[in-house]
Protein backbone atom coordinates (compact mmCIF):
# COMPACT_ATOMS: atom_id res chain seq x y z
CA UNK A 1 0.00 0.00 0.00
CA UNK A 2 1.64 3.46 -1.03
CA UNK A 3 1.45 6.64 1.64
CA UNK A 4 -0.88 9.19 1.05
CA UNK A 5 0.31 12.16 -0.04
CA UNK A 6 -0.52 14.18 3.29
CA UNK A 7 0.70 10.84 5.25
CA UNK A 8 4.22 11.18 2.96
CA UNK A 9 4.92 14.53 3.67
CA UNK A 10 4.23 14.69 7.59
CA UNK A 11 6.41 11.32 7.52
CA UNK A 12 9.61 13.70 5.81
CA UNK A 13 8.68 16.87 8.00
CA UNK A 14 9.13 14.49 10.88
CA UNK A 15 12.00 12.60 10.46
CA UNK A 16 14.17 15.77 8.89
CA UNK A 17 12.90 17.87 12.31
CA UNK A 18 14.52 14.87 14.22
CA UNK A 19 17.81 14.95 11.75
CA UNK A 20 18.03 18.59 12.72
CA UNK A 21 17.71 17.77 16.36
CA UNK A 22 20.45 15.70 16.47
CA UNK A 23 22.90 18.14 14.50
CA UNK A 24 21.54 20.70 16.91
CA UNK A 25 22.71 18.74 20.35
CA UNK A 26 25.41 17.96 18.81
CA UNK A 27 28.83 19.50 19.09
CA UNK A 28 29.50 20.03 15.12
CA UNK A 29 29.65 22.82 13.39
CA UNK A 30 27.08 22.83 10.97
CA UNK A 31 24.88 24.82 8.77
CA UNK A 32 21.11 23.20 8.48
CA UNK A 33 19.10 24.58 5.97
CA UNK A 34 15.80 23.40 4.94
CA UNK A 35 13.90 24.79 2.03
CA UNK A 36 10.99 23.14 -0.05
CA UNK A 37 11.31 19.66 1.55
CA UNK A 38 15.01 19.31 1.17
CA UNK A 39 17.21 19.47 4.03
CA UNK A 40 20.96 20.29 3.54
CA UNK A 41 23.63 20.06 5.95
CA UNK A 42 26.92 21.75 5.42
CA UNK A 43 29.86 20.64 7.51
CA UNK A 44 32.68 23.19 8.45
CA UNK A 45 34.94 20.83 6.03
CA UNK A 46 32.99 22.03 2.94
CA UNK A 47 31.09 18.68 2.56
CA UNK A 48 27.70 18.40 2.69
CA UNK A 49 24.25 15.78 3.19
CA UNK A 50 21.28 16.50 1.15
CA UNK A 51 18.08 14.65 2.42
CA UNK A 52 14.91 15.44 -0.31
CA UNK A 53 11.21 14.65 -0.62
CA UNK A 54 11.11 12.48 -3.83
CA UNK A 55 6.86 13.32 -3.97
CA UNK A 56 6.08 10.87 -7.35
CA UNK A 57 8.24 7.75 -6.23
CA UNK A 58 7.40 9.03 -1.81
CA UNK A 59 10.52 7.85 -1.24
CA UNK A 60 13.53 9.95 0.69
CA UNK A 61 16.41 10.65 -0.88
CA UNK A 62 19.65 10.90 0.79
CA UNK A 63 22.61 12.61 -0.91
CA UNK A 64 26.14 12.68 0.83
CA UNK A 65 30.36 12.14 -0.47
CA UNK A 66 29.48 8.01 -1.05
CA UNK A 67 26.98 8.18 -3.14
CA UNK A 68 22.95 8.96 -3.70
CA UNK A 69 21.09 6.46 -1.47
CA UNK A 70 17.02 5.74 -2.15
CA UNK A 71 14.93 5.27 1.14
CA UNK A 72 11.24 3.66 1.18
CA UNK A 73 9.03 4.04 4.02
CA UNK A 74 8.35 0.98 6.00
CA UNK A 75 5.45 0.56 7.98
CA UNK A 76 6.13 -2.12 9.57
CA UNK A 77 9.40 -0.63 11.42
CA UNK A 78 8.02 2.68 11.23
CA UNK A 79 11.43 3.43 9.10
CA UNK A 80 12.67 4.46 6.40
CA UNK A 81 15.01 1.58 4.54
CA UNK A 82 17.26 1.78 2.00
CA UNK A 83 16.02 0.04 -1.41
CA UNK A 84 19.07 -1.36 -1.95
CA UNK A 85 20.64 -2.19 1.19
CA UNK A 86 18.08 -2.52 3.60
CA UNK A 87 20.06 0.15 5.63
CA UNK A 88 18.31 2.43 7.97
CA UNK A 89 17.71 5.97 7.76
CA UNK A 90 19.65 6.55 10.73
CA UNK A 91 22.76 4.07 10.15
CA UNK A 92 23.17 5.60 7.18
CA UNK A 93 23.19 8.89 8.41
CA UNK A 94 25.75 7.93 11.42
CA UNK A 95 28.03 6.06 8.97
CA UNK A 96 28.09 9.29 6.39
CA UNK A 97 28.62 11.59 8.98
CA UNK A 98 31.85 9.50 10.35
CA UNK A 99 33.08 9.41 6.78
CA UNK A 100 32.63 12.68 6.08
CA UNK A 101 33.73 14.30 9.41
CA UNK A 102 34.98 11.83 11.73
CA UNK A 103 32.13 12.34 14.41
CA UNK A 104 30.52 9.37 15.58
CA UNK A 105 26.22 10.72 16.13
CA UNK A 106 23.06 8.82 17.09
CA UNK A 107 20.46 8.54 15.04
CA UNK A 108 19.03 5.53 17.03
CA UNK A 109 14.93 6.46 16.03
CA UNK A 110 15.46 6.66 12.28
Amino acid sequence: MSLSEARFHDLIDGVQEEVEDVFDDSDLDVDLESSAGVLTIRFENGSQVILSRQEPLRQLWVAARSGGFHFDYDEASGRWICDTSGERLGELLGRVTLEQVGEELAFEDL
